[in-house]
């Protein structure tokens, strides 16, 4: 005679189910825990009117892929530094170095960053060009 076999089905106790879901989300927290991005500490100057007879000629540098542009002349990369001391040598108050940064759409992050650091380490204050503001004289 055959014994009897009797079909058990396990399952997993019920008050087990929270204690997974607590153990899951501490898990996942724990492996993608979320560090905000430190950039770089930027101090951007004010946009203050300044009147007409006051106004100061700021430093302009364009930042492309191929080439750094200062003050309308390009520039070679090791000579961007002494350039920009040599123009800031004479001015005091941060409102006259102030640097104005242009850049292209396809510069690298690292060029970017490199000539920034060369402006505030010659003692300019770095600020960035957004928008081309343009005059349209109608006849």
């Amino acid at each position: 005679m055959r014994g009897r076999r009797t079909k058990v089905l396990v399952e997993p106790p019920a008050h087990a189910t929270g204690d997974i879901a607590f153990n899951l989300i501490v898990f996942f927290l724990v492996c993608a825990s979320i560090q905000p991005d430190s950039g770089r500490p930027q101090t951007l100057p004010s946009s203050e009117t300044v009147e007409e007879g006051q106004q100061t000629e700021n430093i302009e540098v364009a930042v492309s892929r191929a080439a750094v542009i200062i003050n309308g002349d390009v520039t070679p990369m090791n000579r961007v530094f002494t350039r920009l001391k040599a123009l800031l040598a004479g001015k005091q108050a941060p409102d006259d170095r102030v640097v104005v940064v242009k850049s292209e759409s396809d510069t690298q992050y690292s060029r970017w960053l490199t000539i920034t650091s060369m402006i505030e380490d010659a003692g300019g204050v770095v600020t960035l060009q957004l928008e081309e503001e343009r005059i349209v004289e109608v006849p």
